[in-house]
């Protein structure tokens, strides 16, 4: 992203570099301009910026031994090696995930917490954010922490952040409770980049453990019998607290009903103004719910705490421009009735929000706030540099092929050929010849189609135009472009120069804050956040569009297309061109 083009080291994983040599290196002269870039090549350009760990930990550095003698990952090496972006065994990836979902499946829907704690909000991948939550809430002895929901998805190091949080439940199951969010489920994460993740940095059998996993976290729980923790809010469904203890949590959420709306729902915007003038309708007296349409699920709440004799509802969900928000007072005691905790500072790297985390001790309440940590950089949807530029330098290679064929003017590819077969060829061996040639020129038009398509599509992830739409319509000036999902965390610079605000930023991203409904996967792009969803509408998605272009015919062709047939005519009667004929000017086309 923008803000963290200081990490943008390529990672030592790559190719191997050879051995350095022992031979002392011929001097160059002064004057040759090659001697700037003389020295050793292993030598990092950014020297500063510590290459990424390639090794994975060993069974003496994954388990460390508790005061009781068991085994368990370590999570201070954990901590660190995922700090250095390293990965683990996949049998060690599962073994965590594994365990942690044994321990959480042992806790009640709500979990009942007892102070000093420290209340978190949503993470959504940024791992090293994580690490300065925990500075910030102080040691982990002293305090319980209770996170809302949300660990993964939009952020770069969602599976991080999952399996050091699951390193602690493991650790020290009493000191950190782990609450379920809206995307902490299969819909959302295909939808956006934690399925991604996972299938790049592992393999689909971690991704459907995390799955099992999201199942098993609790929904809700209480502080000390006056403060109601969940990630969403209230429910129609649930009356009393009772309630939750009935619900059957170890499935995938709905679109409806109690398990959706604890973790889907929101405060009305104008929450303490209900009556008052506002772009929403004014509520009747005496309502408490009203359908969400920014969600497009679950609903809205305004009362709740007094049935069931609480002080206030400590929600996550929404990203805060402070990192929290202090909402309505209750009338009797004077203190918020709702807190939205947000902790994830500078969400997608664009919303320039801080961070905060709520601390409860000798019932006294203190916000705590920080701001972002520098993060490595990834390509979108996690491509390497060789993915990323394949269609560009593809579509460039096409054109160049193109541009050489092309080397006859309009005029002479629509006149007849003054030059025939000699005539002791046979007649049915130059029609079959013309038919190869033809057939191969059509072919390079088709690949220059395709690498274009793919090219469009890396473009539409990564860039936006900003000067010609309102922030809540970045895209490119390509036919079959839309807003894509995710796009304020797949998208880099221009977007992030288009975007002043937080208000913006949130405005721009208000799409994927619904509930996504999508086609099921293709078989080229795995992870609906790697599709245009203006395409989604076509069967099968980007690749039934690159199949349908590698075997379309004439019929239906444009003007580009008929050029490319016309070339391929002349060029299968053998037209021979004048040595004053040059080869047509290629088109220009920036990859910035």
């Amino acid at each position: 992203m923008a803000s963290n083009q200081h990490r943008k080291q390529p990672s030592a994983s790559g190719s191997a570099m050879p051995a350095a040599s022992t031979a002392t290196p011929t001097a160059l002269p002064p004057s040759d301009p090659l001697q700037q870039y003389a020295g050793n090549v292993n030598d990092r350009k950014v020297p500063s910026v510590p290459p990424p760990a390639t090794s994975k930990p060993t069974e003496a550095e994954f388990f460390a031994v508790d005061d009781r003698g068991d085994r368990k990952p370590n999570p201070v090496f954990l901590k660190d090696h995922f700090f250095k972006e390293g990965r683990l065994k996949e049998e060690q990836a599962l073994y965590i995930i594994n365990l942690a979902t044994r321990i959480l499946a042992k806790e009640n829907n709500m979990v009942e917490v007892k102070s000093p704690v420290t209340v978190c909000g949503d993470i959504h991948g940024q791992y090293y954010d994580l690490m300065k939550l925990f500075e910030v809430g102080g040691p982990m002895n002293e305090n319980v922490y209770l996170f809302l929901g949300d660990y993964v998805d939009r952020g770069d190091f969602g599976i991080e952040c999952l399996l050091y949080l699951y390193s602690l439940k493991i650790w020290t199951p009493n000191r950190i409770v782990l609450l379920r969010g809206n995307h902490e489920c299969r819909h959302l994460t295909e939808y956006f980049t934690f399925k991604k993740e996972c299938l790049h940095k592992y393999s689909e059998k971690i991704y459907e453990a995390c799955i099992q996993s999201f199942c098993a976290l609790p929904v809700a729980a209480i502080v000390d019998n006056r403060f109601f923790c969940v990630h969403g809010g209230i429910s129609p469904n649930l009356v009393t607290l009772q309630d939750l203890q009935n619900l059957n949590r170890f499935q995938e959420p709905g679109s409806q009903g109690l398990l959706c709306d604890l973790l889907w729902a929101d405060p009305v915007t104008n929450y303490g103004h209900e009556t008052e003038p506002s772009h929403h309708a004014p509520l009747a007296p005496g309502t408490s719910f009203i359908p969400n349409a920014t969600r497009g699920c679950s609903y809205f709440y305004t009362f709740f705490l007094e049935r069931n004799s609480l002080l206030s509802v400590i929600r996550g969900h929404e990203a805060q421009d402070a990192g929290y928000t202090m909402h309505r007072k209750t009338p009797k005691k004077n203190f918020p009735s709702v807190i939205t905790i947000f902790s994830a500072p500078n969400y997608l790297d664009v919303y320039k929000n801080r961070g905060a985390v709520l601390k409860y001790a000798n019932k006294n309440i203190t916000i705590r706030q920080y701001n972002s940590n520098p993060h490595p950089y990834w390509l979108p949807n996690f491509m390497d540099a060789f993915t990323w530029s394949l269609p560009f330098v593809g579509a460039k290679i096409a054109d160049m092929l193109l541009g050489v064929l092309s080397v006859c003017t309009e005029d002479e590819l629509d006149t007849e050929s003054d030059e025939e077969a000699k005539e002791d060829q046979a007649a049915e061996q130059i029609r079959l010849r013309r038919e190869q040639i033809k057939h191969k020129i059509r072919a390079v038009g088709r690949m220059q189609r395709v690498f274009t398509l793919l090219r469009y599509d890396l473009l539409l992830s990564s860039l936006a135009d900003t000067s010609l739409r309102a922030a809540s319509e970045l895209t490119l000036a390509n036919p079959a472009s839309a807003a894509l999902p995710n796009q304020l965390a797949v998208n880099g610079t221009k977007i992030s120069k288009g975007i002043h605000s937080f208000e913006e930023a949130r405005k721009s991203d208000i799409a994927n804050e619904r509930l996504p409904e999508f086609e099921p996967r293709s078989a080229i792009f795995p992870a609906p956040s790697m599709r245009l969803s203006g395409r989604e509408v076509d069967v099968g998605g980007m690749d039934t569009l690159i199949r349908r272009t590698l075997q379309e015919e004439k019929d239906g062709e444009d003007d580009e297309d008929m050029l490319v047939e016309k070339v391929a005519e002349r060029l299968a009667m053998g037209r021979t061109l004048g040595a004053g004929s040059r080869p047509s000017t290629l088109k220009r086309h920036g990859t910035t």
